[in-house]
């Protein structure tokens, strides 16, 4: 684990210098790029700081052992130092762990009513609700892209956009069907109806950065074939360009120079393999909505929120910790799930890490 810090630490110095270069601020995109980097080594870097310095607080600690008068002063500090490697050697493991590559990205969310009517279209309106006081008390942003709302006030589907520092990590838990039992307003005799609403998460879709390598491209050049003039026929200044990982192939004969044809070539080559993966990127995007939405049925479900007994249960959840207050989470304090969702999540891939 020490071998795994160290290498992250010294990659972080050696990020903290290049953002110290003057030169590196003349290009925006290695300069995001480095100041996300940054931004997510620093925890692990700060812990590993620590550590060493626990370390060298219990070297220093031993020393003292040899003098009768400091005796008792160095063995609390060893124990002092033992306890707070023993803490950041924990926290160390978790920092550790993979990330999800989502988790810096903003969200596009989507809930529909699933069975249920009306009353699953109502339920639906309240989970809106309930994220958009979430989102409020995170200090993040919310964006309606697109609202389909019923007579009543029930909402058939709606689609937002969460802009904040950290939003897919927490609000990626919040896939799947969410079901509630309760007396609903168009029930004239009191029963208690089960609907559900199915909620999906996915991160942004973010611009797709092209980074092509020359060695990939292959360019040939021939003549230019049409009207044009003696210069048309006489000069091999039409450029031809084939991408060969994918195999696109672009051509640029219009301009009288072979530099000018290449450049227009290698605009319309990027703007084709740009188009090929944001295709991609966006068929993935919905193959995921797809399977998180489910079918929206009763029996497909991740919470369920209990009016008349007061509680919501995540039925992700293991052990005691798995019921919460109705009225705290239908006002947005959805953090005490999310941190058990979050911690069970660690303590799974520990134990998946440790085998």
């Amino acid at each position: 684990m020490l071998d795994k810090l160290k290498s992250v630490a010294d990659r972080y110095e050696a990020i903290v210098s290049q953002l110290e270069d003057p030169a590196t601020y003349a290009d925006p995109a290695l300069l995001r790029r480095l100041t996300q980097e940054q931004k997510e080594l620093t925890p692990v870097a700060d812990a590993y700081k620590a550590y060493r310095k626990a370390e060298a607080d219990l070297a220093s600690a031993r020393e003292l052992l040899g003098d009768p008068e400091l005796k008792d002063m160095a063995q609390e500090e060893m124990a002092q130092a033992r306890a707070d490697m023993e803490r950041l050697t924990e926290e160390i493991k978790v920092l550790l762990l993979p990330r999800d590559p989502n988790d810096s990205r903003n969200v596009v969310m989507e809930i529909r009513g699933g069975v249920g009517g009306e009353e699953a279209m109502l339920f639906a309106a309240d989970l809106f609700r309930m994220y958009a006081m979430y989102v409020e008390s995170r200090g993040w942003k919310l964006e309606v892209v697109n609202r389909n709302e019923t007579e009543l006030g029930g909402l058939k589907e709606i689609s937002f956009l969460v802009e904040g520092e950290g939003a897919f990590s927490r609000l990626k838990y919040e896939s799947g069907a969410h079901r509630v039992q309760r007396v609903p307003v168009t029930e004239s005799s009191g029963r208690i109806q089960t609907s559900a609403a199915t909620v999906a998460v996915l991160p942004e879709a973010e611009d797709v950065d092209l980074d092509l390598d020359p060695a990939d491209i292959e360019m040939q050049v021939f003549r230019s074939s049409g009207a044009g003039g003696q210069h048309v026929n006489k000069t091999s200044s039409a450029v031809r360009l084939i991408h060969r990982p994918t195999g696109t192939v672009v051509e640029c004969q219009q301009e009288r120079s072979q530099f000018q044809n290449r450049d227009k070539a290698m605009q319309l080559l990027r703007a084709r393999l740009y188009d090929a993966k944001a295709r991609e990127q966006d068929a993935a995007i919905a193959a995921q909505r797809r399977s998180q939405v489910g079918s929206g049925d009763r029996s497909e479900r991740i919470r369920t929120y209990n009016f008349p007994q007061g509680r919501v249960t995540d039925h992700r959840l293991t052990g005691d910790n798995k019921n919460f207050s109705i009225d705290a989470v239908m006002a947005g304090g959805l953090d005490p799930i999310i941190d058990a969702l979050t911690t069970q999540d660690q303590a799974a891939k520990l134990a998946a890490a440790a085998e």
